[in-house]
């Protein structure tokens, strides 16, 4: 499978990419397209979120699957987070490419629980992913999944996640990823928005809970 990662080169990106070239042929999508990973199976190729969407379709020609995980760590929540995100969207039906993941934020599409914990702090950041996340559900035919952890943590993954997530928990970037990894291996993960945070189930056996 060739797999297109935008937001290559951040935090949960970096780990993704490495991830998935264990098992396929992956396109690391990223505005600093150098990189120290000069694996066969990965590719290094330019996206910039600010472009159109035509020349954003030409870099998914031949994916099978895309991965949103860029951000601009609040520097332009409004053309990256929010805009860019849709862009990939329309250009990612333009190129005939139907699997799109998003990684999004917990309770992104749910405004009245914005106010709790480190939510509150995030009040731009909550309403581009809100946005981001409704568009996509709303308005593509792509085939998608949207994953919404908390708070994104350097700490060591365990390999288990909660999904039945009533609270803005924390997450181990390991296990973010972990997680992305196994949403494309389960597509019974398809229309689904999925909440998360660190855990004691197996996130195999957590996805398969999803209703």
């Amino acid at each position: 499978m060739k797999i297109l990662v935008i937001g290559a080169n951040g935090r949960v990106g970096s780990l993704l990419v490495t991830k998935l070239a264990a098992q396929h042929q992956v396109l690391a999508g990223s505005r600093n397209p150098d990189s120290p990973n000069n694996a066969d199976n990965i590719e290094q190729v330019y996206m910039d979120l600010l472009s159109d969407v035509d020349t954003l379709a030409e870099s998914m020609n031949g994916v099978d699957a895309i991965y949103f995980v860029s951000g601009s760590r609040g520097k332009n929540l409004l053309q990256i987070d929010l805009h860019g995100a849709i862009k990939t969207m329309q250009a990612a039906e333009k190129a005939g490419v139907k699997r799109y993941i998003m990684l999004s934020s917990v309770f992104a599409l749910r405004p009245e629980r914005w106010n709790e914990s480190f939510l509150s702090d995030l009040a731009d950041y909550n309403i581009a992913k809100h946005y981001a996340d409704l568009y996509l559900t709303t308005q593509t035919q792509l085939d998608y999944t949207i994953l919404q952890p908390g708070a994104l943590k350097e700490e060591q993954g365990t390999g288990k996640i909660e999904t039945q997530v009533t609270n803005p928990g924390s997450n181990s970037i390991a296990n973010v990823v972990d997680t992305l990894v196994a949403v494309l291996e389960n597509n019974s993960t398809i229309g689904k928005v999925i909440l998360m945070h660190d855990g004691d189930t197996p996130i195999a056996e957590a996805l398969d809970e999803i209703l």
